[in-house]
């Protein structure tokens, strides 16, 4: 038993050193008498708030009891966002004079070794009963928790992870995993279009061919990313940030008047929107205020606004998806099916359901759907499906017309008249149209990209890097993010590109964090996008299905923002009423814009699905200036904005520790430049770097 006098207690314990058995503070808790750590999302906190108190350190100890911060360095290893605890034995001290030895295979054709991992595990068999280690589920968190920390107190190296940044397995490996990557991803890389497309009124061809496009952009913007940005395996992709505003762009009061094909006149009108504010993101990035922004982006202030772009669209899934109930039910039930109850069974050592959950779902729903369209199921004597509702002059026809048009899988065309080879193209719609009102809600919208590719920024390095980045290159992939959603608004894609929030869970469930691997993915998918069928394939998707996809991408998006609570004391009642109180006003406030001036009796000219985004013609705020009225009616219906703000004032006005508050802590430029791997991880190629070296709030 140790002593209760402070002077002959014994040494501070390392890192994998069980705590003493006698706490001088009584327990007061029922977690502090059993014993019970808690992990969120799977994760070990090492600086969980308890281990630090249980174990009360002489007060001749204080000044080395506090990390230092601003080296980036400390000696008890990080904690699950990556911030180094305090503390170093006087063993670990002496390691300190050696160089730590460490073997990889990657890209620079180094040799791969497990040498550096071997102590480490061992350490972690030593633990015992005071943090046990979990057996390997399959689940996007559990990649989290087996890290090892070198000489210097830093994650150096994730143990499950079968692929890391630099490692280049070879070809054959890395373009099976890239291609499954992707193939993971689909959803999110397809279903925007399929949702803003039919909104202005473009036909099932120019549906295929913003598809095609979505897919070059996706495949050019990622090598960009990976080679100039931020450096992360990390898919670029349409949004679902920009979603909404796309919507409200959509119906806003100067185009519900148009008749007939409004798509083009309308695109040109969300290039020019999407054009500025990513400039304005670019700008943002590249000019060092991201640094700055980063200071008040905290884990508390990006759950609450990434959740909100998941829970904003719950008036358009379910109601779209009850057109054929039987038939999106399904889906819904088949990647529950999957992802959940079926995620631990390996077929060649991959869990299939688990990773492709949603094409093998929608691939046996849609089989379902021929066959039942093919049994004539959905036939309806003397009712034709292609007949326009106005038309129909039979009311039993117009009863069933619904589900003829919703239910079939035959009534469209976009397979048999796309092309086999199509090139999308720069201004393929047309010189795009730039309103101030417009582009004013994209640069808002910008600033909320931001913040969810900062979440996604420090969770992936967590995963597949030596390091966290630094501020520099957070910036240098944000200001990436701008050029890129650039390149998007001129070749038309009809929202920002960015990246996206699923790849840290694609990552995890995969185990694949190689940069080759996501390189030779986007070289694929460009090439798969100069074939127009395969655009017009992924355009004949029934509405159903798509609907049905997107409830479930929109609740994994929901769950994903609230995930990165992990980072933080995530049952300090600060932390929860912050989040609390974002969710809900964030819910409630654009519900009120919503609602304000519409009766029962109104006959509204949109869908009851479109009517959140209608708001600049019926919002509550009216001044004199027409264009003021609908930038600020039209953000504060959005949910991502109101809880971005509440969350940001919040976060960073209340007071709580760094640790409660889960600051995230990224590497320091000095210190990451003293490191070759975070060199390697992060530096430009081809020398880049040492052209823009004087720009150093961008670099390393």
């Amino acid at each position: 038993m140790a002593s209760s006098d402070p002077s002959k207690r014994p040494a501070r314990p390392g890192p994998w050193t069980p705590a003493p058995e006698s706490a001088a503070m009584p327990p007061s808790s029922w977690a502090k008498r059993t014993g019970f750590r808690p992990k969120f999302s799977g994760e070990t906190n090492a600086s969980n708030s308890d281990q630090i108190k249980s174990q009360p350190q002489p007060k001749s100890r204080e000044a080395d009891t506090t990390p230092d911060l601003e080296a980036g360095r400390s000696s008890l290893g990080p904690s699950s966002n990556g911030e180094p605890t305090s503390g170093r034995p006087p063993a670990e001290k002496e390691k300190e004079k050696k160089p730590p030895v460490k073997k990889r295979r990657d890209s620079n054709g180094n040799k791969n070794s497990r040498e550096n991992v071997q102590p480490a595990m061992a350490a972690i068999a030593e633990e015992g009963s005071r943090r046990p280690v979990r057996n390997q589920e399959g689940d996007a968190v559990d990649v989290l928790q087996r890290t090892v920390v070198d000489d210097d107190g830093f994650v150096s190296r994730h143990t499950n992870m079968k692929y890391e940044l630099r490692d280049t397995p070879g070809l054959v490996p890395i373009g099976l995993y890239g291609f499954q990557h992707y193939l993971s991803m689909l959803g999110s890389l397809i279903l925007i279009p399929l949702v803003i497309v039919p909104a202005m009124g473009g036909t099932y061809e120019d549906t295929a061919n913003v598809i095609s496009t979505v897919l070059f952009m996706s495949g050019v913007t990622t090598l960009l990313h990976t080679s100039f940005g931020s450096r992360l395996p990390l898919i670029q992709g349409p949004s679902f940030v920009y979603l909404a505003p796309a919507l409200a762009i959509i119906n806003s009061p100067e185009f519900l008047g148009l008749n007939g094909n409004n798509f083009k006149h309308i695109m040109k009108e969300l290039q020019g929107a999407v054009i500025i504010g990513s400039a304005f993101q670019a700008f943002l990035g590249y000019s060092g205020l991201m640094r700055i922004l980063l200071r008040v982006i905290n884990p508390v202030v990006v759950s609450p606004t990434i959740a909100a772009v998941g829970l904003s669209f719950y008036s358009y899934g379910f109601p779209r998806l009850g057109a054929c109930v039987e038939i999106g039910a399904m889906q819904i039930f088949l990647v529950v099916i999957f992802s959940l109850y079926l995620r631990k069974v390996s077929v060649l050592d991959h869990r299939v359901f688990l990773i492709y959950a949603v094409p093998l779902g929608l691939a046996i729903t849609w089989g379902t759907a021929f066959l039942l369209t093919e049994a004539g199921v959905y036939n309806y004597k003397g009712c034709d499906a292609n007949v326009p509702p106005s038309n129909i002059i039979s009311d039993h026809c117009r009863k069933h017309v619904s589900r003829m048009k919703y239910c079939r899988v035959d009534t469209s065309n976009a397979l048999r008249s796309s092309p086999w080879f199509r090139f999308p193209y720069p201004l393929q719609w047309g010189t795009p149209v730039f309103h101030w009102k417009m582009a004013l809600v994209m640069c808002v919208v910008s600033i909320i990209s931001s913040v969810d590719s900062v979440g996604s920024y420090h969770a992936s390095s967590l995963l597949v890097a030596s390091r966290p980045p630094t501020p520099g290159v957070v910036s240098r992939g944000i200001g990436l993010e701008g050029l890129s959603s650039i390149l998007a608004g001129l070749w038309g894609t009809g929202t920002g590109f960015s990246t996206l929030t699923e790849n840290v869970h694609t990552i995890a469930v995969t185990k694949m964090g190689s940069r080759r691997a996501i390189e030779l993915g986007a070289c694929m998918l460009i090439i798969l996008s100069f074939v127009g069928k395969v655009g017009g394939f992924i355009a004949s998707i029934p509405e159903v299905m798509v609907a049905a996809l997107l409830c479930f991408t929109w609740a994994m998006l929901t769950a994903l923002g609230l995930s990165n609570l992990r980072y933080s004391e995530a049952g300090s009642s600060r932390n929860i009423i912050i989040v609390g109180l974002s969710l809900f006003f964030s819910l409630s406030i654009p519900a009120y814009f919503q609602q304000y001036g519409i009766s029962p009796n109104t006959n509204l000219s949109v869908p009851s699905y479109f009517q959140p985004y209608i708001v600049a013609s019926h919002g509550p705020i009216h001044t004199k200036f027409g264009g003021l009225n609908y930038v600020l009616n039209t953000l504060l219906s959005f949910h991502m904005v109101i809880a971005f703000l509440l969350a940001v004032i919040l976060d960073n006005t209340v007071p709580g520790s760094r640790q409660e508050r889960g600051v995230y802590v990224w590497s320091e430029p000095e210190a990451a430049k003293r490191e070759p791997a975070v060199c390697k991880d992060y530096e430009l190629p081809y020398r880049v770097g040492r052209v823009f070296k004087w720009v150093k709030w961008v670099g390393m």
